[in-house]
C-alpha cells in the first residue's frame, strides 16, 4: 500500500483553436457591432410608427364577480358598462389575470383602475398605469378591439 497515485492537475485536455477561426469570430463580432450602430445612427431598418393622439379614455374596473362572471364598470360613475357571463371572453379574463398578477408582484391592489384609450390611429389600448404594463388591443384581431369599442359611449351626430 506504500505506493501514492499520480494526480493530473488541471482536469481538461489541450484544445488548439486554429488562429483563422479566432480571427474570423472577431471580424463577426466587429461587423456586427458596427453594422448595429451605423443601423441606429442612420435610421437604415428602422420603422417609426407616427406618433397617435389619445381621441376617447375611459377609466374602467374590471370586478370577478361571485359566479365567475366579470362585470366592467365606469370607475367614474360606477355605472355597469359591461357584464361576462362566466366561461365566456376568455380573452378578457386571460388579460386580467396577467394585469392582476403584474400589480400582485408589485405590492399593489384593485383600486386604481385601468384607462381603455382609443387613438387617433385607430387602435385600441388597454394601460394600468400603476405598473406601467399596456396591452394593444387590435394587436389580438378585430373581435377584441371591437369588443372594448362597444365598451365607450356612442359619439352623438352634430345637426349642420
Amino acid at each position: 500500500m506504500g505506493e501514492t497515485a499520480q494526480v493530473k492537475k488541471g482536469g481538461h485536455h489541450d484544445q488548439n483553436i486554429p488562429r483563422g477561426v479566432l480571427i474570423a469570430a472577431g471580424a463577426l463580432i466587429a461587423f456586427a457591432l458596427s453594422a448595429t450602430y451605423y443601423a441606429r445612427t442612420s435610421d437604415v431598418g428602422t420603422v417609426h410608427m407616427p406618433a397617435a393622439q389619445p381621441l376617447q379614455t375611459m377609466l374602467l374596473h374590471f370586478v370577478d364577480q361571485d359566479d365567475g362572471g366579470i362585470v366592467i364598470t365606469n370607475a367614474s360613475d360606477g355605472a355597469v358598462l359591461v357584464k361576462i357571463a362566466p366561461g365566456a371572453n376568455g380573452f378578457v379574463r386571460s388579460m386580467m389575470r396577467g394585469f392582476a398578477r403584474a400589480r400582485n408582484r408589485s405590492g399593489l391592489g384593485a383600486e386604481t383602475p385601468f384607462n381603455l384609450t382609443r387613438w387617433s390611429n385607430g387602435t385600441m389600448s388597454l394601460t394600468d398605469e400603476t405598473t406601467g404594463r399596456r396591452i394593444d388591443l387590435d394587436a389580438f384581431g378585430p373581435n377584441q378591439a371591437e369588443f372594448f369599442a362597444g365598451i365607450f359611449p356612442a359619439k352623438k351626430a352634430t345637426a349642420p
